[in-house]
């Protein structure tokens, strides 16, 4: 038996917990109580390395740490969320650069195939919610022009400048490009961006594969309870 270690870095206030995987980046977690989150990291854990072609023995314990945490004013229960991780602070090397580029990459691919696999991209079961970028989206089709929606806010944080396509996996591609066009990008300088939020390239690259996740596991639980998992596809392995 081995131990998969899990760094966490948490967001947190009275309302909940909003935990996020250090060390697997865009894994994630929310509760109501800190335990109720830990407890959910064992199985995100195993299927984030499950989608993301990590090996691991099914036997082996995630052992989950929390190395950084931050009080938030923000509705993270809702998963509005601004914490720059110290990690996410250190310069990138080139391989790390392409491993998580990949990653991003592969998380607009996927969602792009369970999008295409809905059969009504207008049907929604979902009540209306608010958040603070506005309505939060219900349908299939808000959920992924929402999820493709971000990619120029993202870039711009960095300060790259990007005319979003309406493909994701295409305007994921040339927001990556234009973010390389600079000999120095992978040094991960920090930029200090909208509403007093530090942001990074690290921070970006986590940030596309967490908000895939976030939106593509709402889309999938709507669309199998109405069509079934026969019907849907599930790279995510939800």
């Amino acid at each position: 038996m081995g131990l998969i270690r899990n760094n966490i870095v948490l967001e947190y206030n009275d309302k909940g917990y909003l935990m996020y995987s250090e060390s697997f980046p865009g894994a994630y977690t929310r509760g109501r109580e800190r335990e109720e989150a830990l407890s959910k990291f064992p199985a995100e854990i195993k299927r984030y390395c499950r989608w993301a072609g990590i090996d691991y023995p099914e036997t082996d314990v995630v052992e989950s740490v929390v190395v950084q945490s931050q009080e938030s004013k923000l509705d993270i229960h809702e998963a509005d969320s601004d914490v720059i991780f110290l990690s996410e602070q250190a310069a990138l090397s080139e391989e790390e650069y392409e491993i998580l580029k990949n990653r991003v990459l592969k998380s607009a691919h996927d969602f792009q195939l369970l999008y295409d696999s809905v059969p009504d991209k207008a049907y929604t079961s979902l009540p209306n919610r608010k958040s603070f970028y506005g309505t939060v989206p219900r349908t299939s089709e808000e959920m992924y022009v929402h999820t493709n929606g971000v990619t120029n806010y993202y870039a711009g944080e960095i300060g790259v400048r990007i005319d979003n396509v309406d493909h994701i996996y295409h305007n994921r591609v040339l927001a990556l490009e234009a973010m390389e066009e600079g000999s120095s990008f992978l040094e991960n300088k920090i930029f200090h961006g909208s509403y007093g939020e530090q942001w990074s390239l690290r921070k970006v690259l986590r940030r596309f594969i967490w908000h895939d996740h976030i939106h593509a596991k709402g889309m999938y639980r709507m669309a199998v309870k109405k069509w079934g998992d026969s019907k849907i596809q599930n790279p995510y392995y939800f």
